[in-house]
């Protein structure tokens, strides 16, 4: 329904109400009961259960769950058929070993998914605020959530807009709407019907939910609540948005289809040989032999998949987290973790996000001189100059400034906090700056002696004060319809013609634009009693003396250009995206270093509306600023982003950012000053709405994807090792030797679990600790297409697994050979792996080699590492463990054996690299 274009009367009628009266009781329940509560509609969050159980689709997870089923049924036909306690009970430990390892995957989840969220809703205001409302014919403060269509409402400065409105009467009021518009400046309002089609920024008779009053006072009938209104409408665009998968989520899919398949070629060419083998030497093929080829197959299979990766995986991202939270950036989920260390464009909001959302006078024009002004934001710090020494004086111009001025600047609770219009806030705190503030000069006697509101039709606003029984009108506004009024221009102390420096009064206006400064003139007169008391609008606002031309600008934040520069390095690119003018966001875009120059190409959004997605898709990746956009236009940029294989992060803090960053690989938020709405959609929140804190949280996301890789690395080259050796035993260890009977393999299956579980997990575990191995912010994004294990990883993995492998099963067939029993050869190979794999860790956390880092420097990993060491040595020496392992205590000197002799290929294969720079190992 377009109110807009109704008159005031008619939009009464139709909700049966008057301004005097308000609705009663009895009729806001009914309206209540038609419409609903106002609030938006909320998603519907999954309950505990499903979200604990959602990480049970992961692929490796289906793939473990099927090895417990196998390992149960193995377990059964041992103890029920075979009558075999001893493998029974090791197939038993065996699923409950791997189940254990998904539920702690599981409960990690979880826990953070958990985490974040009670951590969110804590971030979240109280938004059910008081609403000063007409019932029953009386005033009174209302929960905004009882809002209904038909309400009466009345605002002030300060108050938030809690529902849509047409408004009735206003008195000077002027509302911020950047959070559905983009735009800084606050609006004025009025209550004439408007014709035609107008946009939801050019409706000046009506406010909007969200909104906020920065100047003057209005009373308005509330015409649509909750998910009706404009900001519900944007929510709405939420739902058709999916969410995407992580690139980590889709290049660890890529590892897990590929071990799936290496697992089932490993178990079928297992079953072949096994039955092949048990044929060959019986000549027949019996259940018994099928049962026990079946469980070799089970423990390659378990072999073949880094059982921990599903919980290592939600432990290094749970690191992750937990250092980005004390960089004031909050993660929700954690596969969203490392999504910013393959972040190749940030995509950001301007206002609130790159720059202060304080405008603030930088420049200024008066008495034929440009003066500059230092200092940012609200504080009164900063002083004005002039390049020329015998510059005059500016006060005047000031002096009208703040007196047609009705905002004001409080310091509170170690703050300066504005109230009013940020363009009269601008004037104000310049006027603080040249010692000129407004109650000061009532003080002195001066006294406002009448208003006249701004107007959209007139542009400008004026005052009349009487000052020692002289009267003056002050007035500001366009500069363009101030120089058409003005007879005169001070130039230097004297009065001028307007019409004999209009060129220059022009060329500034300009220069000033081209800055990206909003421009705003500064004009008085003096005019009799008569005139003061009845002379008209019309008959006043003319014949000025212009006193000067305010240059204004929406400072960017301190710390952005440093950040923007730093990403650059990252090659990560930065694109404005905004609701405000093409030549600001240009000039604010190249003063942060986001493009090189003022003429770089740009987009508006009345072009993006008139683009196809093909025109689009070929513009977008030369172009870093767009103005004037629309939330469609966002969320198209995204897309067509993401289109060219683009990782894109979009960063906002208003309602109209919401489905930009849902559609986004990343959606950042700005905690403080952001909507609940946008941070609901988001999937990391800045804390500190610091532009920096992104910087910091790419460097994270990459450390984290480089720990993850080496992580993997040091989990496959275990598997590698572990599947080789008992392959290698299969085929070529058809032969007992010693005690050592022909059938016992090279590893229990138990075993196989504990290297997965403890002496390869655990520590694999502390490499999420490990800092930047280099300058990584000097590297490029990583492809999102690009396996985990490329550049040389698999070659790496394959080289050192097998010579791992390798030593495992010499180290079996020595100890054979050495006359030691089956047990004590399988302990030999076991902890040969297990001491083997602890000094690899070391070269894992490398991408180069050992030498290249520290051992000392994190000091989890080394804890971690004793900790596998001596517990594996314990299960060695225990008797429980004796049983349930098929473990055996062994002499001193074989000990220290397996401690030092695994060692040598990891120092030797990393020396060579070091050496020769042999990239494959």
């Amino acid at each position: 329904m377009k109110y807009y274009t109704k008159e005031k009367h008619e939009v009464l009628k139709e909700f049966d109400v008057t301004i005097e009266s308000g609705l009663t009781d009895a009729s806001s329940a009914a309206n209540r009961e038609k419409f609903g509560e106002n609030k938006l509609k909320e998603e519907k969050a999954d309950p505990y259960w499903r979200i604990f159980l959602r990480s049970f689709k992961e692929p490796i997870v289906i793939v473990l769950m099927g090895a417990i089923v196998l390992s149960f049924f193995s377990a059964y036909y041992d103890l029920q058929i075979k009558g075999d306690i001893k493998h029974g009970t090791e197939a038993i430990y065996e699923g409950t070993a791997i189940l254990i390892l998904i539920l702690i995957n599981a409960t990690l989840s979880f826990w953070q998914e958990i985490s974040a969220k009670k951590s969110l809703d804590a971030l979240k205001q109280l938004s059910n605020r008081k609403v000063s409302v007409m019932r029953n014919g009386n005033w009174g403060h209302y929960d905004s959530v009882d809002l209904v269509p038909g309400d009466i409402v009345k605002v002030n400065v300060g108050d938030f807009i809690e529902a849509d409105i047409r408004w009735l009467e206003t008195s000077e009021l002027q509302i911020i709407e950047s959070h559905l518009t983009g735009e800084a400046d606050a609006i004025q309002k009025q209550i004439d019907a408007l014709e035609g089609d107008v946009g939801v920024g050019d409706q000046t008779n009506m406010g909007f939910s969200g909104s906020t009053v920065s100047n003057g006072s209005g009373i308005g009938i509330v015409v649509a609540t909750g998910q009706q209104t404009e900001l519900g409408k944007i929510a709405e665009l939420l739902q058709n948005v999916e969410s995407k998968p992580s690139p980590l989520q889709m290049t660890v899919g890529k590892l897990t289809r590929s071990l799936m398949l290496i697992s089932g070629v490993v178990v079928v060419f297992t079953l072949v040989v096994g039955l092949f083998q048990s044929y060959q030497a019986t000549g027949v093929l019996t259940f018994s032999a099928v049962g026990s080829v079946l469980s070799t197959a089970i423990a390659l299979a378990v072999a073949s998949i880094p059982d921990a990766l599903p919980a290592v995986l939600s432990i290094v991202l749970t690191i992750g987290a937990s250092r980005m939270a004390k960089n004031k950036g909050l993660i929700k989920s954690l596969s969203s973790v490392e999504t910013l260390g393959a972040t190749s464009y940030v995509c950001s909001d301007k206002t609130g996000t790159l720059t202060k959302n304080e405008m603030t006078v930088i420049k200024f024009f008066a008495n034929g001189t440009i003066y500059s002004v230092s200092g940012k934001g609200y504080g009164p710090e900063g002083e004005i100059t002039s390049t020329d020494s015998n510059a005059p004086s500016y006060h005047d111009f000031v002096k009208g400034a703040v007196l047609c001025n009705e905002a004001e600047v409080k310091f509170i609770d170690g703050k300066y906090k504005p109230f009013g219009n940020p363009t009269e806030v601008a004037l104000t705190i310049l006027g603080e700056k040249a010692q000129l503030k407004k109650e000061s000069l009532l003080e002195q006697g001066i006294e406002i002696y009448r208003v006249l509101p701004f107007t959209s039709s007139r542009k400008m606003m004026s005052v009349i004060v009487k000052e020692n029984n002289e009267y003056k009108l002050y007035t500001k506004g366009a500069p363009d319809i101030l120089i058409e009024k003005s007879r005169f221009t001070l130039q230097n102390g004297n009065l001028v013609d307007t019409s004999d420096v209009k060129e220059l009064l022009d060329t500034t206006t300009l220069s000033f634009a081209n800055e990206a400064l909003r421009t705003l003139a500064v004009a008085e007169k003096v005019i009799s009693k008569e005139e003061a008391e009845t002379g008209s609008v019309e008959e006043l606002e003319t014949g000025f003396t212009m006193t000067g031309i305010a240059g204004i600008i929406d400072p960017p934040r301190d710390e952005v250009r440093a950040s923007v520069e730093l990403l650059k390095e990252a090659s990560v690119k930065v694109v404005m995206i905004t609701g405000d003018h093409e030549a600001t966001a240009k000039a604010i875009a190249y003063d942060l270093k986001i493009i090189d120059s003022v003429d770089a190409p740009s987009i508006k959004g009345a072009e993006i509306e008139k683009m196809s997605d093909e025109e689009l898709f070929q513009r977008v990746k030369d172009t870093q600023v767009y103005a004037r956009v629309s939330p469609e236009h966002k969320q198209r940029i995204v897309e067509q982003l993401q289109k060219h294989g683009e990782i894109v992060a979009m960063t906002g803090d208003g309602v109209n950012d919401a489905p930009a960053l849902r559609a986004a690989d990343i959606g950042i938020a700005m905690g403080i000053a952001g909507t609940e709405v946008t941070k609901d959609s988001a999937d990391l929140i800045l804390l500190d709405d610091k532009f920096t804190t992104i910087e910091k949280t790419v460097e994270s996301g990459r450390t984290i994807y480089a720990n993850i890789k080496n992580f993997i690395r040091h989990e496959l080259t275990t598997n590698v090792a572990e599947v080789l050796s008992l392959l290698i035993g299969l085929l070529f260890f058809t032969t007992g030797i010693g005690q050592v009977s022909a059938s016992t393999p090279t590893l229990t299956a138990l075993m196989i679990l504990w290297v997965n579980m403890v002496s390869d997990a655990i520590p694999s575990f502390s490499l999420g600790y490990d800092v930047a191995e280099s300058d990584i912010m000097n590297e490029k994004p990583r492809d999102p297409k690009e396996s985990v294990l490329a550049n040389y990883t698999w070659s790496r993995v394959l080289i050192r697994g097998t010579v791992m492998g390798l030593t495992v099963f010499l180290a079996f067939v020595w100890a054979a050979k050495s006359g030691l029993s089956g047990n004590q050869a399988q302990t030999v190979a076991f902890l040969t792996l297990v001491y083997g794999q602890l000094w690899h860790v070391f070269d894992a956390r490398s991408s180069k080699t050992l030498f290249r880092r520290n051992p000392f420097q994190n000091k989890h990993l080394i804890a971690a590492v004793l900790f596998a060491g001596i517990s594996s040595y314990l299960v060695t020496i225990i008797p429980f463990f004796n049983t349930v392992m098929g473990t055996a205590p062994l002499s001193l000197n074989i000990y220290l054996l397996v401690l030092f002799v695994p060692a040598i290929p990891t120092l030797v294969l990393s020396g060579l690299k070091e050496i020769f720079g042999i990239k494959i190992w």
